[in-house]
């Protein structure tokens, strides 16, 4: 017990740490280095959990895909900041007038906290033994029973976003060349193809 839970403040802290040099740096490529070790560490702490199986989804899916997505796309911008940093103080104002209501939000919510009475009876529903139900097993489970629809309602919203994507891209727009591949397939020989039969010790 004592070797886990000096694993899990390790992970913790480590996460927390790197969550907070996230927002903190001014580089956006070193920025994107530490959200990689920030998912680490949260893969860390799955696997003391026991949930092995989201552990490795984190790393494959969050670091193996979006965070090498997000560094391609930084490196690739060639972000100014000077520029985008241009104009900050007159939106200083709005900035604090956001945070003091998303504060005041908190503060109420915080105290109207009140306990469900079906939440102990939940507390209290037995864990499933892991040595019979393995993770994707329960993962699954749960996510085909308890929630179908926003699970359904999830991959709705990814197949929108993605067919949004494609429509941006493909749109016309004036002076983009565009390769159209049934011009290609239709042209023939005879239209971009000359011979020309040219005399010897002669010209074109």
């Amino acid at each position: 017990m004592i070797v886990q839970a000096l694993a899990f403040y390790l992970f913790a802290t480590v996460a927390v740490l790197s969550a907070g040099m996230v927002i903190t740096q001014r580089n956006s490529v070193h920025a994107v280095l530490w959200l990689i070790l920030a998912f680490f560490n949260g893969a860390g702490l799955f696997v003391l959990t026991g949930a092995e199986f989201v552990a490795m989804l984190l790393v494959i899916v969050y670091v193996g895909a979006v965070a090498v997505l997000f560094l391609f796309v930084v490196m690739m911008l060639d972000l100014n900041v000077a520029t985008l940093r241009e104009g900050f103080v007159e939106h200083v104002p709005m900035v604090v007038a956001v945070g003091f209501v998303l504060l005041a939000e908190l503060l109420v919510l915080v105290g109207g906290w009140a306990v469900a009475p079906e939440a102990q009876g939940v507390r209290q529903a037995p864990t499933p033994d892991l040595a019979e139900t393995p993770n994707t097993e329960a993962l699954g489970a749960i996510l085909y029973t308890d929630f179908l629809y926003l699970f359904q309602a999830a991959g709705l919203i990814l197949l929108v976003a993605m067919v949004g994507a494609i429509v941006l891209t493909h749109r016309r727009r004036e002076g983009v060349r565009k390769q159209r591949i049934p011009e290609q397939i239709a042209r023939r020989k005879e239209d971009e193809l000359t011979l020309v039969d040219v005399p010897p010790r002669g010209g074109v």
